[in-house]
C-alpha cells in the first residue's frame, strides 16, 4: 500500500477520489454556450427547476442559497423547512445554521487582520505567540503560513471533536493544550487538512490581541459587516438555539442534538444566509462592505491569490480559501460540514459573484454532497461557460503512466498514531489501469456504483523542471486533475 501523503504534493489525487471532480488549469477545448443573464428572475427560475426536486429526492428536510453580485445580494432563497415536525419553513433572513468548515474563513481573515498590523508574522514559528509549546519535527516548527495551506503536517484528531448542547464546553487554550496532534510529516510538504491547526491559529489571535477568540470576532468582523446575528459562541446563546434549523440525517427521520465543535475557531460558526451575503461581499470587494474595510485591498488580494506552490497546475490551497477554478473562471471556494448541517461557499472572485449552499440533513446516502457539487457546476455553465479542457497524448505514453500511477492510496488526513488508523487502512483508494491507457478510480464512481475512467489529456511541467502528467475525465467535460512526476513511485 502506497501513502497518498508521500504523493500529495504531486499528483493530488483528492482531487479526483475524495472530492467532486473539478476543474484545473488545463489546455482549453471549444468554447462553451452563451451564458444567462445573472439576475434575481433567472436565478430564481433555475433554482426553482432543479432544488426542490432534488431535495425531495435525497430526502434533505431544508436549504438556502444565497448568490450575489457585485456588492448586492441577487438572490435569497429558502427551500424545504427547518423543522419538519412542525412544518416549519425555511427561511433565508431568518433562520440559523450551523456552516462547519466555511467559519475557518472567519479565522484566516482574523489572521489577516492581525498579519496587516504587523502584530503577527505568517512564516514565524507558531511557538512566539503560544502560551504552551507544539513539538518541532526533524527540528522544524511550524508557522501561520503552514497553518493557513494546511501544511501543519498534523495528523486527524477526532478526539474531542464533536459534542452536544449540555457538554461541557472546553476554553480554547485547555482544548488546543490536552490534544496537540502527531505531526506525521514534515511542514510545508504535504497538505493535510487540520481542524486543531485551524484552531490553533483562532487560539494565536486571541493570545496576540488580548481578547477571546468570540469577542475578537464580534468587534472586528461581524459587527464592521453588520453580522449581528452570528456567533461562534458556544454553548449557543439563547436566541440563537431558538432560532437554530433543526437537524437531520434524512428529513423521514426525527431531527438530531444542537451539536458543540470542540476546536470552535474551525467549524462553531452559527449565523443566517443574510449575513453571510455580507461576508461574500466583503471578500469580492478586497475587504469592503459599504464604507468599512476588514482588510487592506492588497491584505485581501494576497489572501485571495497567494497558492500553495507544492502543486502545480491544478487547483491548490490560497492562504486559507482552495481554487475550485472552472470554465476558466478564477474560483476560490471553502466547503464546510458538521454531522448535520452542511455548506459550500463559492466566489467567482474576478466576475464579482458568489454562491453559497447551505442544508441541513445528510441526505438519503449522502445525497446533499452530490447536491452541493451539481449545484456549482450547473450555476458555472448556466452563468460562467468557458472553454473546456481537453487534449490528448499519444497512446504509448498514457500506457505507460496508467501503470505508473496504479496501486493503492492512503489520504494524507488521516489518524496514524492510534488504532484509529485501522479505519483508513481498510478504505484505500484503488486506482486501476485499463487496457486503453486509461485510469479508474474506485472513490470516483457514477450513481450506478461504476468507477469513472479518466485519461490523460496533457503532459506539463510538474516542478523542479521534471515532465508530469494530467489526468482528465474521459466524459469529455473535465472537472477535475491528476498530476504526477515522473521518476516518483506512484
Amino acid at each position: 500500500m502506497r501513502s497518498l501523503a508521500s504523493i500529495f504534493s504531486c499528483a493530488v489525487l483528492m482531487l479526483i477520489a475524495l472530492a467532486p471532480p473539478r476543474a484545473a488549469a488545463l489546455p482549453e477545448g471549444p468554447a462553451e454556450a452563451a451564458a444567462h443573464a445573472l439576475t434575481t428572475e433567472d436565478v430564481h427560475v433555475w433554482l426553482d427547476g432543479f432544488l426542490p426536486v432534488a431535495l425531495l429526492q435525497g430526502d434533505v428536510a431544508g436549504a438556502v442559497v444565497i448568490v450575489v453580485k457585485n456588492g448586492a445580494t441577487v438572490a435569497q432563497v429558502a427551500y424545504g423547512y427547518s423543522d419538519v415536525a412542525e412544518r416549519k419553513p425555511m427561511d433565508a433572513e431568518h433562520t440559523f445554521f450551523r456552516v462547519g468548515s466555511v467559519s475557518k474563513l472567519f479565522t484566516w481573515t482574523a489572521v489577516m487582520q492581525l498579519v496587516e498590523q504587523g502584530r503577527l508574522d505568517l512564516d514565524t514559528d507558531v511557538n512566539k505567540y503560544l502560551d504552551f509549546a507544539i513539538p518541532p519535527r526533524d527540528g522544524q516548527p511550524i508557522t501561520l503560513r503552514n497553518i493557513m495551506t494546511h501544511t501543519a503536517g498534523f495528523e486527524e484528531r477526532l478526539t474531542g471533536l464533536i459534542g452536544e448542547q449540555g457538554d461541557r464546553v472546553v476554553p480554547l487554550g485547555e482544548f488546543l493544550q490536552a490534544y496537540i496532534p502527531a505531526r506525521i510529516f514534515p511542514p510545508g510538504t504535504t497538505p493535510a487538512y487540520s481542524n486543531y491547526a485551524t484552531a490553533l491559529a483562532g487560539y494565536i489571535v486571541a493570545r496576540v490581541s488580548g481578547e477571546t477568540f468570540d469577542d475578537y470576532l464580534d468587534r472586528h468582523l461581524f459587527g464592521p459587516l453588520q453580522m449581528q446575528d452570528s456567533t461562534f459562541r458556544q454553548p449557543l446563546p439563547e436566541r440563537f438555539e431558538a432560532g437554530l434549523s433543526k437537524a437531520y440525517a434524512v428529513a423521514a427521520l426525527p431531527s438530531k442534538p444542537i451539536e458543540i465543535v470542540g476546536p470552535a475557531p474551525a467549524g462553531s460558526l452559527t449565523t443566517t444566509g443574510a449575513n453571510m451575503a455580507h461576508f461574500m461581499v466583503a471578500h469580492l470587494q478586497n475587504g469592503r462592505y459599504g464604507e468599512t474595510q476588514i482588510l487592506k485591498p492588497e491584505t485581501a488580494e494576497y489572501m485571495h491569490t497567494t497558492a500553495l506552490r507544492i502543486l502545480p497546475r491544478v487547483n491548490r490551497m490560497m492562504l486559507g480559501f482552495y481554487e475550485d477554478n472552472y470554465n476558466g473562471h478564477r474560483v476560490i471556494a471553502h466547503g464546510g460540514d458538521t454531522q448535520w448541517f452542511h455548506s459550500d461557499l463559492h466566489l467567482f472572485i474576478d466576475d464579482g459573484v458568489g454562491l453559497l449552499l447551505r442544508s441541513t440533513a445528510v441526505g438519503k446516502d449522502g445525497a446533499v454532497q452530490g447536491i452541493r457539487s451539481t449545484l456549482f457546476h450547473e450555476f458555472a455553465d448556466r452563468y460562467f461557460p468557458g472553454a473546456t479542457a481537453d487534449g490528448s497524448v499519444d497512446k504509448q505514453t498514457a500506457a505507460e503512466h496508467a501503470h505508473m500511477i496504479a496501486g493503492g492510496y492512503t489520504a494524507s488526513r488521516r489518524v496514524e498514531t492510534s488504532f484509529m488508523s485501522l479505519l483508513y487502512f481498510f478504505s484505500e483508494t484503488k486506482v486501476s489501469e485499463n487496457p486503453d491507457g486509461t485510469i479508474s478510480v474506485s472513490a470516483a464512481v457514477s450513481p450506478s456504483g461504476v468507477p469513472g475512467k479518466w485519461r490523460e489529456i496533457a503532459l506539463c511541467l510538474a516542478g523542479r523542471g521534471r515532465k508530469g502528467l494530467a489526468v482528465g475525465k474521459s466524459s469529455g467535460r473535465t472537472r477535475g486533475a491528476l498530476q504526477l512526476r515522473r521518476g516518483v513511485a506512484v
